[in-house]
């Protein structure tokens, strides 16, 4: 039986029917670069320290004093949650006695910010944390905000590969593109923290299910040469552009409610999308809808100009299908085998650990030095050379050893930056973009990878499941972004060691460059990982050693 790419090879790789797929689910991931990063200026903590209330009888020099020093980055900097007992400030402003000359300030009672804080508006007039005040003893809140919304993504990443391929890739993809824009929109009128972040949670959960959607329907749809650069240069390029106007629409509109606003509102231009962007064939064929299959087809050759085969599905080759009705699949599918649980085991760590390293350094990017929203911003714009030299890469070398390779590049980079002098911020800033070319392009990959890796019946459900497993990562990375308040070599180490330790083990996936599509799990059994045991059995090898002197047997096992 001919495979779906045979079936229709008559439409060509490039007509205008794939140029319309291609760049229309390329733009309707625009959104998510907004909404994925959103929480970096929505969340954004400036500069604060405990509020004097204006009733205080507090000459000009006590109010300037009244937050006791603390070494930050081997420099004193006013505490940003403590204050001098104001009770005593104020009686020693009445006496006209100053402080640092008359008063030594390290003899002075503290006490916390009773009064609230005073928050710097250089860089946001407002965000949840000046809000709702998430600083100090409810500064856990602020990483748990990211920590929440990628928990949503977890759920999405569960469930959106379930749904669209039991309910279809478009139905799904248009309802999770609703599901992120309103809900996005709702955050606007958010009371408090909790309702902001419950919303947040459902965001997250549209955002992913709607990126993870669009990726395979893009992929079951366009030709083999057009699916690697939709995979880099479309879908991942798109997100970066998304992300590249975030930092812009934030500089010019600093107060969190209205950016939401501003953020939303081009989620709705995605709604006249649903007249032009159509079912995946193959979706419908596994589901034995092969009319609808056949019109779409149809529809796309009549757009590219192409003449139609007068049988475009043979009856035999139909009825050869007819088990596929019958045959259910389930997420323990991906574990029933060795080989596949194998696999899927390797595709969930690789997946895992590279979101740590990718979402740390995005997030960790208003922390570095110089201007929040350029950094921002370069952030950004790495991601397009990194998906560039992605393209370049996967279109002629093996996918596991270019994968590996920028992941040891990434890992490596991250290693070295604690070896820079403090003083050289151009540098480290530098070495952090270099380290983040090397995790995203990596990670952009992972989609190709895993996409080619598992048939068409369970290729949605394994690329939600894989993803699903990023977003354990994409949890935890806010809290590699806190620990920098303590150290801040230690995140750069962490995401440097996890990044070699995942470099190593692509080395040990099954090659799936030059190979067609798995079209069933049976076809996935075909490809085998393996690798090298070197086993010495005692009683062999003593043996071996008197009789025969061999050397010791290598035997060549699944993985």
């Amino acid at each position: 039986m001919r495979d779906y790419d045979e079936v229709t090879a008559f439409l060509g790789e490039w007509g205008l029917f794939q140029r319309l797929i291609f760049f229309l689910l390329s733009a309707s991931i625009i959104p998510n670069g907004f909404n994925g990063m959103s929480v970096v200026f929505l969340a954004g903590t400036p500069e604060h320290r405990c509020r004097v209330p204006d009733s205080a009888n507090l000459s000009s020099a006590w109010r300037n004093h009244s937050a006791p020093l603390r070494l930050q980055d081997g420099r004193p900097v006013p505490h940003s949650c403590r204050r001098y007992r104001l009770e005593a400030m104020a009686n020693f402003s009445a006496l006209g006695l100053e402080p640092g000359r008359d008063v030594d300030l390290e003899t002075l009672q503290q006490e916390g910010c009773l009064d609230g804080w005073e928050f710097s508006q250089d860089v946001y007039l407002s965000t949840i944390v000046t809000e709702w005040n998430l600083v100090c003893d409810d500064d856990w809140k602020t990483p748990l905000t990211s920590s929440l919304f990628f928990v949503g993504v977890l759920i999405g990443s569960f469930f959106s590969g379930q749904l669209s391929d039991r309910f279809g890739r478009k139905r799904v993809l248009f309802a999770t593109m609703a599901v992120q824009t309103s809900f996005s929109f709702l955050q606007i009128f958010s009371i408090n923290w909790e309702m902001f972040t419950v919303l947040f949670v459902i965001v997250g959960m549209g955002q992913i299910s709607n990126y993870v959607v669009a990726f395979i329907l893009g992929t079951e749809i366009l030709g083999k040469s057009v699916r690697i650069i939709f995979s880099t240069l479309g879908v991942c390029t798109f997100f970066a552009v998304g992300y590249m106007l975030l930092p812009l629409f934030a500089y010019f509109i600093r107060d969190w409610r209205m950016l939401l606003l501003a953020l939303t509102v081009p989620g709705l231009l995605c709604v006249p999308l649903w007249w032009f962007i159509p079912e995946s064939p193959r979706w419908l064929i596994s589901q034995r809808r092969f009319n609808e299959a056949e019109a779409i087809i149809q529809k796309a050759a009549k757009m590219n100009k192409v003449a139609v085969p007068a049988v475009i599905f043979d009856p035999v080759e139909l009825q050869e299908l007819k088990p596929l009705k019958q045959e259910k699949i389930y997420i323990l599918d991906l574990f029933r085998k060795r080989n596949i649980a194998t696999i899927t085991t390797m595709s969930i760590l690789l997946w895992m650990l590279t979101s740590v390293g990718y979402f740390a350094l995005s997030l960790d990017s208003p922390n570095l030095h110089g201007d929040a929203y350029l950094n921002c911003f370069l952030s950004a714009l790495i991601e397009v050379p990194a998906y560039i030299t992605s393209w370049l890469l996967l279109r002629t070398l093996p996918r596991r050893y270019i994968i590996a390779g920028v992941l040891f590049l990434g890992g490596g980079v991250l290693l070295l930056i604690q070896l820079v002098p403090a003083d050289y911020n151009f540098l480290s800033i530098g070495m952090v973009m270099l380290g983040k070319f090397g995790v995203t392009s990596a990670f952009s990959m992972l989609y190709v990878f895993t996409a080619e890796l598992y048939p068409t019946l369970v290729r949605n459900m394994a690329v939600g499941v894989t993803s699903m497993a990023s977003r354990v990562g994409s949890i935890i990375a806010p809290y590699f972004v806190y620990l920098g308040a303590y150290n801040r070599a230690l995140p750069y180490i962490l995401m440097g060691s996890l990044t070699i330790l995942i470099g190593i083990i692509t080395l040990f996936f099954p090659e799936s460059f030059g190979m067609a599509l798995p079209e069933s799990l049976e076809d996935m059994q075909k490809v085998k990982c393996t690798y090298l045991i070197f086993r010495f059995r005692s009683g062999e090898k003593a043996r071996d050693s008197m009789n025969n002197e061999e050397n010791p047997k290598v035997l060549i096992t699944s993985f």
